[in-house]
Parts: structure tokens; sequence; C-alpha cells
């Protein structure tokens, strides 16, 4: 199968007749590059807080409300793409009133028209202390026909239980949007997740928003690169990147998967990551303290 990633800007529109324009256009783009499954990043729907004026876009609480409306149109449209362009699709994920305050949800849209969703579960600092984004609901095993898929939202990624759990349950390819306004953010999610593909032995697709966008201050900046990542084992790059964007630069990044090959590693790799995993348990628990004694020749 063929991955794409986006580096995505987060713009603003005067017209829901523009946002439609843009996400059409970049979902063409990738499907003509021959893309079968494609990933957008985090928040990348704040840019429809635009829809309802600079006001609006500029209040962290009225930003949340307009995007959380608008999901449903939202995901009517990306539904249609990927039905229309005959790819899977994770939409960039957006704010969802759930209960008395909204989650960070990313919808997987498949072209038989069945959807699936998942919601971040560790709300960073930001999202708990200021913008009072909650977590949602659990992790979920996405079952499609390129293969079994989890996603990992932004700080999801740097926590490796999460996503042990999905690998256990079977997944092959972990989705990690991610929007990060720092450099060094940006580096904890690509660190989490490669070392995420390390330890699954799996396919990781990270996905940032890109750019600036003054206008909102949810995300009034954006750093990142766009990166598919890999086990460095036998079969893949001895780096663990399969393919990565410059830092900034907006667009898709594409690399081509061998399902084959990822199991192969998983069971005939140099190292057995994913199979091991389980001798950590019975050696965790036992830490032993050391005294040190003056050392005497």
């Amino acid at each position: 199968m063929k991955l794409a990633a986006a580096a995505y800007p987060i713009d603003w529109h005067d017209s829901w007749a523009s946002y439609e324009d843009k996400i059409s256009g970049w979902v063409a783009e990738a499907a003509e590059e021959g893309a079968d499954l494609l990933v957008f990043p985090e928040y990348g729907t704040m840019e429809l807080a635009s829809l309802a004026g600079p006001a609006v876009a500029g209040d962290l609480e009225q930003a949340l409300r307009t995007v959380s409306d608008l999901a449903e149109p939202a995901d009517a449209l990306h539904a249609r793409l990927a039905t229309s362009h005959g790819v899977h699709i994770l939409g960039a994920s957006a704010p969802v009133w759930y209960g008395e305050r909204p989650v960070n949800r990313a919808r997987l849209f498949c072209p038989d028209g069945q959807t699936a969703f998942q919601d971040k579960q560790i709300m960073t600092r930001f999202e708990r202390e200021t913008w009072d984004v909650r977590s949602g609901g659990p992790l979920t095993l996405i079952e499609t026909a390129l293969g079994r898929i989890g996603v990992l939202i932004c700080y999801d990624a740097e926590f490796p239980l999460l996503a042990r759990a999905l690998v256990a349950a079977g997944a092959e390819i972990l989705l990690v949007p991610s929007c990060t306004d720092a450099l060094s953010g940006y580096w904890r999610v690509r660190v989490g997740a490669m070392a995420r593909a390390l330890e699954g032995q799996c396919i990781v697709v990270q996905a940032p928003t890109v750019g600036p966008a003054v206008w909102c201050p949810a995300v009034d900046e954006n750093v990142g690169a766009a990166a598919i990542y890999g086990p460095p084992d036998q079969g893949f790059p001895d780096t663990g990147v399969l393919a990565e964007g410059a830092l900034n630069v907006r667009g898709w990044v594409h690399a081509g998967v061998d399902r084959a090959a990822l199991a192969h590693v998983r069971s005939a790799g140099q190292v057995l990551n994913m199979a091991h995993w389980p001798e950590q348990d019975s050696r965790a628990v036992k830490v032993v303290s050391v005294a040190f004694h003056a050392f005497k020749p």
C-alpha cells in the first residue's frame, strides 16, 4: 500500500466553498500520486473557525464551539472524498462536544462508506489548563482493507503503553496526527513516534500542522515535518525513516509499505521487540538497590 502524510497549513477561509476546495484539492493530489491512506494532522479543522469571523476565531472558547458545530458537514465532505477517490482518509482532528466539554477527535473514512473515530487519550497542559479540552472514549483498533490501524493523537504517541495496547490487539499501522507550536514539541512527538515503530515493529505515520495562523490563538504557531517511520530492521531503512519532508514545508510525503515485510520483521527480524516486550514485566518489578563501598586496592 502507499501511505501519505500531510504537512498541513491552517488557512483562513471566507466561505465554506473555500474550505471544500482546499480539502478536495489535497485529497485529489494524494490520490493521483497513488496513495491508499491519507493522514491529516491534529486540530487542522481549527481553520473552520475563520468562517465565523475574526472575533470568534480569536476567542478560544468560541472557536471551539464553532468548529464543533461544523464537524458534521466536514465529516460528510471527507466521506464523499474517500468514496469518490477510493481512498482511506484520517481527517484532521477536531474538537467535538462530548458531554460537558469537547474532546479532540480524529475520524477515519473508508472508501466503502464505513467510518470510525479515535479520541485523544492524554491531554497536554494547554488542553487541560487553558482550553479545557478533555479525554474522550477508549483506544480503538480499526479493521480496514489495508490492515489493522490505531490512532495516537499527538501527545498520545509519547506514551508507550497506549501504542503497546494497540499493537497487542493487532495494530500494524499507527497514525499520529500532530500539532506542535515549537521545534522541541515536534521532536518530542517525532521521537515518540519513532520509538513506537521500534517497540511495536510497526509503521507509524506522523502528519503535522505547519506555518502560522496568527488569527487563531489555539493554533497560531505550527512547527513540524511530515514523515513515515518503520522498524530499523530487515527490509526497512537503517534509520527507520521510510520518508520525510522538510521542516515547515507544506505538502504530502509518500511511502510504500509492504505488510509482508512487516510480518517478516515481527517473526524473523534481527531483534524481536514486539515478541520480547512481556519479558520486561517480571524484571521491571525487581529493582535492586546497590550500596557502593570505598575502593580498596
